[in-house]
C-alpha cells in the first residue's frame, strides 16, 4: 500500500510542487504520530482492546472514499494491461540502471542506518541513563514529533534559500550533534529543545530525499521504483537498529549513540564538501 500511495502523493500536485507535498506528507505523518498515541490510548482506557482495533479499521473508511473520490484534469490515456511479473521486473529492472537513483538509494541507506539509532535506543537510554519511566521516553518521543511539524512551516524558505543540498547535509549535521550530545545530558529542560531541534532537521531530511525519490522517474513506473526506495530504507532501519543495538550491548548505549552521531556527521560533511556526489 504504502509505494502506491507515496506515488499518488505526486500524482495530485505539479512537478515544482512535489517538494512541498512531501513536506506536507510528512507534516500530516508526524501529526498523527503524536495525536494517535494519544487517542489510542484514551480508547484503550475507555472501550478497551477490541473496540480500539474495529475504531483503527473503521478509520481507513475516509481513505479509501478519498481515493473512490479522486478525479483530475483531463481523461486519462488508457493503457495496455501489464501482469504483476512484468511490472515488478521493470521496476527491478529500472531503478538500479539509473545512476541518479543510486546515488538517492545509497543517501537513503546511510542515513536511515545511523539516524535510527535514536529511536531504537532510546527506551535503554531513558531507563538505565536517565533513570525515568515511559512517560518521559513518550515527551522526548513526542518532542521530536514536534520538532518535525514546526519543521515543516520552515522549510520552504529554507530550500530556497540554501539550496536542497545544503538543506539536506546541514539538516543531517543537526541531527548527528543531537546523538553526539545525548548521552551526556540529564535535564529534560535541555533535552526536549535539542530533540525539537532534531525533529525539525529530521523533517527536512526526510522530505529532501523523498521528493528526491518522487522526480526521479515518471508516473508510469513510479510506485514500483518508489517500492525499491522503501525496501531499502526499511533495510537500513533494520540493519541500523540491529547493529546498534548489539554496540549498545558491547559498548554502552551512551557510546553507541555518539558512535551513530559521527557517523550521520560523517554522511553530512562529505555532502556539504562534495566528497560523495549528491543524489538531490
Amino acid at each position: 500500500m504504502w509505494p502506491a500511495w507515496q506515488a499518488s502523493m505526486s500524482g495530485l500536485v505539479e512537478p515544482d510542487e512535489v517538494e512541498a507535498a512531501a513536506t506536507l506528507n510528512n507534516l500530516s505523518y508526524n501529526v498523527a504520530a503524536i495525536v494517535g498515541p494519544a487517542l489510542g490510548g484514551l480508547l484503550f482506557n475507555w472501550v478497551g482492546a477490541g473496540v480500539l482495533f474495529l475504531v483503527n479499521a473503521l478509520s481507513f473508511v475516509g481513505l479509501l472514499t478519498v481515493y473512490w473520490s479522486w478525479w483530475r484534469d483531463g481523461v486519462p490515456k488508457p493503457r495496455a494491461r501489464v501482469d504483476f511479473a512484468s511490472s515488478l521486473k521493470l521496476g527491478l529492472r529500472t531503478a538500479p540502471g539509473c545512476g541518479r537513483y543510486r546515488r538517492i538509494l545509497l543517501d537513503v541507506c546511510t542515513v536511515f542506518f545511523a539516524t535510527i539509532a535514536f529511536a531504537a535506543l532510546l527506551p535503554v537510554f531513558v531507563r538505565q541513563v536517565l533513570h525515568m519511566d515511559s512517560s518521559v521516553f513518550g515527551i522526548l518521543m513526542g518532542s521530536l514529533g514536534a520538532g518535525a511539524v514546526c519543521g515543516a512551516f520552515l522549510l520552504p524558505s529554507l530550500r530556497t534559500r540554501v539550496g536542497k543540498t545544503r538543506l539536506l547535509s546541514g539538516a543531517l549535521l543537526v541531527y548527528g550533534a543531537m546523538l553526539c550530545l545525548l548521552p551526556f545530558i540529564r535535564s529534560l529542560a535541555l533535552l526536549v529543545p535539542l530533540i525539537v531541534a532534531a525533529g525539525m532537521a529530521w523533517s527536512a531530511t526526510v522530505s529532501t530525499l523523498n521528493a528526491a525519490a518522487q522526480l526521479a522517474f515518471p508516473a508510469s513506473i513510479r510506485a514500483r521504483t518508489l517500492s525499491i526506495y522503501l525496501f531499502v530504507m526499511a533495510g537500513g532501519y533494520s540493519v541500523g537498529s540491529v547493529v546498534w543495538g548489539a554496540l549498545a550491548d558491547r559498548v554502552g548505549v551512551q557510546a553507541a549513540l555518539a558512535t551513530a552521531g559521527a557517523c550521520v556527521i560523517v554522511n553530512a560533511i562529505a555532502l556539504a564538501t562534495g566528497k560523495r556526489e549528491t543524489s538531490i
